[in-house]
């Protein structure tokens, strides 16, 4: 292992240091996929942010559209459309459930536990509100990733456990 002084400027520095262990490691795409593609929890958590992000941009492109017959119209409309987004691409990519689980069941059932996430971090960010109103932003938002992270992680063991039952 050789170590070497630099800086950002590429002069050699008494303070900043750099390991040099040899070329950095190969990634193998195909392993990558083929462990993407795994049931194994890891890789459904992976797929399960994956769908999440698309179906928050799918929100968001529905929003922009709507916005224009109120902000709450567009809420309603995005939330209800990503939902099922969402819950069709976690039955049939995220936990594979395509021939266990029906179309019906998986938005009844995935559609119930996004309403009842949405009740929880809507309580529990008005519990925080109440209990630290001069909470700065940074803090609150902070708090918000918090419980929307919990919830969501709540939300993908009941998917996984029992909804699409892996």
């Amino acid at each position: 292992m050789t170590v070497s002084q630099i800086t950002r400027s590429g002069t050699p520095a008494s303070s900043t240091y750099a390991v040099w262990a040899g070329p950095a490691p190969r990634i193998d795409p195909v392993r990558v996929l083929r462990f993407l593609r795994g049931d194994h929890a890891f890789a459904q958590l992976i797929r399960f942010a994956l769908v999440g992000g698309v179906s928050n941009i799918a929100y968001v492109l529905l929003f922009i559209t709507v916005h224009p017959s109120g902000p709450l119209v567009a809420n309603v409309a995005g939330s209800m459309v990503s939902t099922v987004i969402a819950n069709e691409l976690h039955r049939r990519l995220t936990f594979r459930a395509g021939s266990r689980v029906d179309g019906f069941t998986a938005q009844w059932e995935g559609g119930g536990l996004a309403l009842l996430g949405l009740g929880i971090s809507t309580a529990a960010l008005a519990g925080l509100d109440f209990l630290a109103p001069d909470l700065g932003q940074v803090a609150q938002a902070g708090a918000v990733i918090a419980v929307m992270a919990t919830v969501g992680g709540l939300r993908f063991l009941v998917l996984r456990n029992l909804v699409f039952g892996n």
